[in-house]
């Protein structure tokens, strides 16, 4: 392929993966303020529990998600699997979008916003291990970890556009119209750019890995391939997804809570810290994407997960106690920098472990596991542990897991020494 070809190409694949994660994060970015609509009682941090808790409901259909399109992925082709999760998270946000509050409907109202969420997990689930195999399989080899990258970069862009939604919504509504209707709208741009996004990847070119696997015919149950050949790859991906999920939604989804419920900074300013420190989270992604193709992907990866469980404590304490927001925004973009050289590498690390015929469930489904585990109930841990007053103990959680990680990214083998990506 052309450099413009192959450009064009990581770019149609990246904008489902951009428009999918912001309907995902746009959830956590406004519950805040739609709390209150579908779970009038309590005091706020009850509230947050039980959004939280719908959240991480939402991370548990994304391995079903995950299984159900990886295995699309790899019988019906990569592109077809983009636009289908698209149009479910389509659907998920309009649902969400036009649903009304508990004060209108009843116990309906968190049950329909349940029933949302899984569908968007359904989505979600498949778009991931979709997306990765898409970008890694049209990247090439020689720049295959920088271009993989923009995963990452259109998956922080998307929860950077959330935010940005939500500052605007700030700067231009009350509070209290915040909380009566303003957070619809953000569900409802979400539903409409899924719309458009659609279109265009219905016009997105094929992968060669997967047309070489379509002219090779049907060679069986490609679930059972994958758990009864690549075993101790599957064991890879979710071992590295459990730090990796864990510590993403930790220090980017749940650090705005953290900024106002813990740090006491206002709403306001919390949007304002996550947006700017995400903003520099996502300009690191091709930096490390163009490390780990001259370094190897191994160093990055443990490093990452070894010195970000030794900064885990520290960070978070000090950004409890900060008073000022140059402060908080300047711990958050640290600890965000050490985890660029997970998040750089996650796709194109995942997809060189399988070959074609099973790559889009492989990289999908072990995936999926690791965020429904680890990273789909970080929140709720993390408020479950301020309610019993032992905070801290989510810091420990947190540096643990990563730990583990780490130590599986040493003892394995260099990724891009042993790709199973043959195609260029």
């Amino acid at each position: 392929m052309t450099t413009f070809a192959r450009a064009r190409a990581i770019l149609g694949g990246s904008l489902g993966n951009l428009v999918e994660w912001y309907d995902w994060f746009t959830y956590a970015a406004f519950s805040l303020y739609f709390a209150p609509a579908f779970f009038p009682g309590g005091d706020e941090t009850a509230q947050l529990l039980q959004t939280a808790a719908i959240f991480a409901v939402g991370f548990f259909a994304r391995p079903v998600g995950a299984w159900i399109m990886g295995v699309f992925a790899d019988r019906a082709g990569r592109r077809v699997a983009l636009s289908a999760s698209v149009a479910m998270m389509c659907l998920g946000s309009l649902v969400v979008a036009l649903t009304p509050g508990y004060a209108t409907i009843g116990a309906a109202a968190p049950i329909i916003l349940t029933a949302a969420r899984l569908v968007q997990g359904l989505s979600l689930g498949g778009e991931y291990g979709a997306s990765a195999t898409y970008l890694a399989e049209m990247a090439g080899r020689r720049r295959r970890g920088l271009w993989s990258s923009f995963q990452f970069v259109t998956l922080i862009g998307g929860q950077i556009a959330a935010l940005a939604v939500l500052i605007v919504l700030q700067a231009l509504l009350t509070p209290a119209q915040l909380r009566a209707w303003g957070w619809r709208i953000p569900f409802a741009i979400g539903a409409l750019l899924a719309v458009t996004v659609f279109w265009i990847q219905t016009r997105l070119e094929e992968t060669a890995s997967f047309r070489a696997v379509k002219a090779a015919g049907s060679q069986g149950s490609v679930t059972w391939r994958l758990l009864t050949r690549h075993p101790r790859e599957c064991g890879i991906v979710f071992a590295l997804s459990a730090g990796g999920s864990l510590s993403f939604y930790c220090f980017t989804t749940y650090m705005q809570t953290f900024l106002a419920n813990t740090a006491g900074f206002s709403k306001q300013t919390a949007s304002q810290i996550s947006a700017a420190s995400l903003i520099v989270y996502l300009l690191a992604q091709p930096v490390g994407g163009w490390l780990g193709d001259r370094l190897g992907r191994r160093a990055l990866l443990a490093g990452a997960f070894l010195v970000g469980a030794a900064l885990t404590w520290p960070v978070m304490s000090a950004i409890a106690s900060a008073r000022s927001p140059w402060l908080a925004l300047a711990l958050a973009c640290a600890i965000l920098i050490v985890l660029t050289g997970y998040s750089s590498m996650s796709a194109v690390v995942k997809a060189e472990l399988f070959p074609a015929e099973v790559r889009g469930l492989g990289v999908a489904f072990p995936y999926a596991l690791a965020n429904a585990v680890f990273g789909g109930t970080a929140e709720y841990v993390a408020l479950a542990c301020k309610k019993a007053g032992q905070e801290s103990a989510f810091y420990v959680y947190v540096s643990l897991v990563l730990a583990l990680s780490g130590v599986v990214a040493l003892a394995m083998r260099e990724p891009q020494a042993q790709s199973r990506i043959a195609e260029d």
